[in-house]
Parts: structure tokens; sequence; C-alpha cells
């Protein structure tokens, strides 16, 4: 049984992390990546197909070359997920701060 990997699981490894971060400025050659890891390059290979199975990545041929790009539209996936999360801690953190403002007054 072969299971289509998702976008989280992309991103909880985090040498694939790293590669986000390098292609996020710039279109990177495999070659290029691999440069950055002391790690084999089939090890890399193997993180940016992964990457550009679950669509993080998208593949530019330049000749015999190929271009990493990073794609911006999928991580909004990942933000859209994080997005309630990071409201309800917000809403927290608010009320503890209005709490922590009304004890301060009492002294």
């Amino acid at each position: 049984m072969n299971l289509r990997r998702d976008v989280f699981q992309a991103i909880a490894d985090p040498t694939r992390r790293a590669i986000l971060m390098l292609v996020a400025t710039q279109s990177l050659t495999a070659g290029a990546i691999a440069a950055n890891f002391d790690t084999a390059r089939p090890t890399v290979s193997k993180h940016l197909a992964i990457l550009t199975e679950c669509e993080l990545l998208e593949q530019e041929y330049h000749g015999r070359e190929v271009y990493y790009h990073f794609n911006p539209k999928k991580m909004k996936e990942i933000a859209d997920f994080i997005e309630p999360f990071r409201n309800m801690w917000d809403d927290r953190f608010t009320k503890l701060e209005t709490v922590m403002k009304k004890y301060k007054s009492k002294k």
C-alpha cells in the first residue's frame, strides 16, 4: 500500500525544513542544495523528492539542470491549519496579560 505524503509529513524532518529555508529566497539545483549538508547527495535527493511530491517545491528544467523553487501556495495549507491555534494562544495570552495588569494595579 503506497500512501501519499502530505505537507505535514514533509516538514516534520529538520533537513527538509532546512531545504525549504534555502530555496525560499532563491531557486537552486540539487547539487547546490546538497552542498549545504553533510549528507550524501542521494539522501538530499530523497528529501527533494518528498518535498516535490508534497508540492512544497516545484521543479524547473534548464537543459540538464533541474532548479527547485519554493511553492508558497502550498505553505498556506500549513498556515491555515495553524491559524486557529495561534488565535487561541493569542487570546489566552491577552487574558493572562489582563489578569496580571489587574493584579499589579492592586498592589
